[in-house]
């Protein structure tokens, strides 16, 4: 698997680093579509984290200690807290991008972190469940309509044999997304 993800290392020392500072969190993104489907080319790692201000300075000294020419602003981070955002940690030596997203503590977020995937990679790292990882695709597409998302979602379809479609059923119904879901098929990549 470290040939796959080259950038495995790095993971490894960010999760260790979140649970020491018990701060909940999942891999999702193109990291988690190389586990559960197809691999493909991903130019960083995506993080949902749940994060509190008091949190912010240990966080910021153990990213420091994974990339010490590391690029991290503290004002990014605390604004991000505050609007539910987004900020992004940048190794100057690899050009590796960590994308960290608050939650929005949504019922779907609390589901999805309900339901993480720990996945040993000579240390446990917690990723999205697959089905939650199809439903926050078909979020992602109704945000900028692209078909890399719906290319994603059928790749993770295509692989992953015991999907629960009742729970993906819901969420598609919950987060009125037939029209996402509908799309995926018109597409013929479902």
């Amino acid at each position: 698997m470290t040939n796959q993800f080259p950038e495995l290392e790095n993971l490894k020392q960010i999760a260790v680093a979140l649970d020491e500072l018990k701060i909940l969190y999942y891999i999702t993104g193109g990291f988690a579509i190389t586990t559960y489907g197809r691999p493909r080319f991903t130019a960083d790692i995506d993080i949902v984290i749940k994060m509190r201000k008091p949190d912010v300075n240990e966080f910021v000294k153990k990213m420091l200690a994974i990339f010490p020419n590391g690029y991290i602003d503290n004002d990014l981070i605390k604004n991000a807290l505050v609007r539910k955002g987004e900020f992004n940690i940048i190794d100057p030596e690899s050009g590796f991008k960590i994308d960290f997203f608050i939650t929005n503590e949504s019922d779907f977020e609390q589901s999805a972190f309900s339901r993480v995937v720990n996945k040993d990679y000579d240390y446990e790292i917690k990723f999205i469940s697959p089905e939650d990882l199809i439903i926050s695709k078909l979020l992602w597409f109704r945000e900028g309509q692209s078909t890399r998302q719906l290319e994603d979602i059928s790749s993770v379809i295509d692989i992953q044999e015991n999907l629960d479609q009742k729970y993906i059923d819901k969420w598609v119904k919950d987060l009125d997304l037939q029209g996402e879901w509908e799309k995926l098929k018109e597409l013929k990549t479902y």
